[in-house]
């Protein structure tokens, strides 16, 4: 398995743990929280982060519909726009992997999910020193805008462009915060299986959109639970 990073090939692994701050990290587990996890990108994760070991809190407004079952899997049903939800599934976590999402009909209104569930995410996050914040945004949120190309920019602006104005917001509170944050960005998606095979665009010159499958999103998300590479950085996931 690799994973390139502009032109450079990555091996999966080699670097895990470089930068350790507790025993969570050094045993390679850890308790996990993730938001929006009963479906999509969310759903993806959970599975395969307890396939990778992990101890995972599945927080969502309903969990009910998730065809999962494991030891290793607390389904925790919460609204990400509560306070009290939030900080309730934050006990014991050490690591927070944020996937919410929005319909194709929330598209045509005005949307402000992200940056206030990230607004009660952080507080709450900061509040219990629960430091570790891996986020889903997406090509074409903050400063990856720029790359889009002409002949997308306008279909993307009128289609995504009320979501991605939030995602924008929701980076700029991630960033300002003093957590150890990662954002992934993936480009266009789709249900296809899991590859193994993507690159992680971390050079802005490169950044690029593309398709990737959820279940390779998922895969890079699970890996920064141990992998501190991508602290404080915002790369483009793309085939």
């Amino acid at each position: 398995m690799f994973f390139c990073i502009g032109n450079r090939n990555y091996g999966g692994g080699e670097n895990f743990g470089s930068i350790l701050r507790s025993s969570i990290w050094r045993q390679g587990l850890a308790q996990v929280l993730i938001i929006g996890a009963s479906k999509g990108i969310g759903l993806e994760t959970t599975g395969q982060a307890i396939a990778a070991g992990h101890s995972v809190r599945a927080m969502s407004r309903s969990t009910n519909g998730m065809e999962l079952s494991n030891p290793k899997l607390e389904r925790v049903n919460g609204d990400a726009l509560k306070s009290q939800d939030v900080e309730s599934a934050l006990n014991g976590v050490e690591v927070v992997i944020q996937t919410i999402g929005v319909g194709l009909g929330d598209l045509l209104r005005p949307v402000h999910l992200f940056s206030r569930a990230t607004r009660v995410l952080i507080s709450a996050m900061e509040a219990q020193e629960v430091m570790r914040l891996i986020s889903v945004t997406g090509f074409g949120a903050g400063d990856s805008r720029t790359s889009i190309s002409r002949l997308q920019r306008v279909p993307f602006r009128l289609i995504f462009g009320r979501a991605y104005n939030d995602k924008s917001v929701q980076e700029s509170l991630i960033k300002n915060s003093a957590l150890d944050w990662t954002i992934a960005r993936p480009g266009v998606l789709t249900r296809g299986r899991r590859t193994g095979n993507y690159r992680i665009i971390d050079e802005p010159a490169l950044w690029r959109n593309g398709i990737i499958s959820r279940a390779d999103v998922a895969e890079f998300l699970v890996r920064q639970v141990d992998d501190r590479d991508y602290v404080q950085k915002s790369p483009v996931l793309v085939n």
